[in-house]
């Protein structure tokens, strides 16, 4: 009789531990029905080659950030639109003519035009211009809509339609488009007869600093520039179409080339890098006409 209450003992006892064993691993084990934390905070990378460095700003789609234009009467350090706007992040805008100041870029705030580059005579005025004059006033732009509660940015061509049940609240224009098609000739960057390039107007083709902003298929920002080496100024940066295989290993489908050369600049909390480069491999710091921020919600 001892012997069979001291068996009992002893499963009920091993019947106690292998119960909480059981518990703990149940609390233990992970819950895989939670969706993976995505990142919402903005991001600063650099990438380092041979004949460029190329820095990046990543807005994820889901932050609390906002990616928007702005501009100024006169040509503004990229600096200074950054600290006015307590922005946390900026790129150089769209294309301007340094002599009279005036945009050659579309761009739109709180849904009014406040750049009309059809207002720029030097630009409409140019005798050699006049054949490409359309192209040049329908180029791609970046824009912001507001579609309900829901804040969706795209890149068309200005003269695209708004989307269905959307305000057009914000846009930047630049050009050319990169992805998911190379529009060049279609706004008038690029032109060729019987094969042969006789238009480059932003010597796409060559190497030079460059600034484009894109949107990755998860709906992400993200902001480029492209810097020359200091110790090769004459013979560094990047062309359009390597800039554009590029962006695609960020995940860009949807991109636009912005103002480049001397104009390509970005600055990221407090610290302002530039694309270009003089003979004495010093950074070309020039004011420039407009931006695209990044600003907190």
């Amino acid at each position: 009789m001892r012997k069979a209450k001291w068996i009992l003992w002893v499963l009920i006892s091993l019947g106690v531990i292998l119960s909480l064993g059981i518990n703990n691993l149940s609390q233990a084990k992970p819950n895989l029905e939670q969706p993976v934390a995505l990142a919402t905070t903005v991001s600063y990378d650099v990438y380092k080659k041979s004949q460029y460095t190329i820095h990046t700003v990543t807005i994820p789609h889901d932050s609390n950030y906002s990616v928007l234009p702005a501009v100024e009467d006169k040509l503004t350090p990229l600096t200074s639109f950054a600290t006015q706007h307590n922005a946390i992040a900026a790129i150089n805008g769209g294309y301007f003519d340094p002599k009279n100041q005036k945009t050659t870029s579309y761009i739109i705030e709180q849904e009014q035009i406040v750049a009309d580059p059809r207002l720029n005579e030097r630009l409409v005025g140019n005798p050699d211009l006049k054949q490409y004059l359309g192209k040049i006033l329908n180029r791609a732009e970046f824009r912001r809509y507001q579609c309900g509660t829901q804040i969706l940015y795209d890149i068309q061509l200005h003269s695209a339609p708004i989307q269905p049940n959307c305000t057009l609240k914000a846009a930047l224009g630049g050009g050319p488009g990169l992805l998911p098609t190379d529009t060049s000739v279609a706004e008038g960057f690029l032109a060729y007869q019987d094969g042969e390039i006789i238009r480059d107007a932003i010597s796409s083709m060559g190497l030079n600093a460059r600034s484009a902003v894109g949107i990755t298929g998860d709906r992400d920002i993200v902001l480029v520039m492209v810097a020359q080496q200091p110790n090769t100024p004459t013979n560094s940066g990047i062309s359009l179409p390597d800039l554009t295989d590029f962006l695609s290993t960020l995940g860009i489908t949807k991109a636009m080339n912005l103002d480049g050369g001397s104009s390509a600049s970005l600055y990221y909390r407090g610290n302002t890098v530039y694309g270009k480069v003089d003979q004495e491999a010093n950074e070309i710091k020039r004011p420039i006409k407009s931006v695209l921020l990044v600003t907190e919600d």
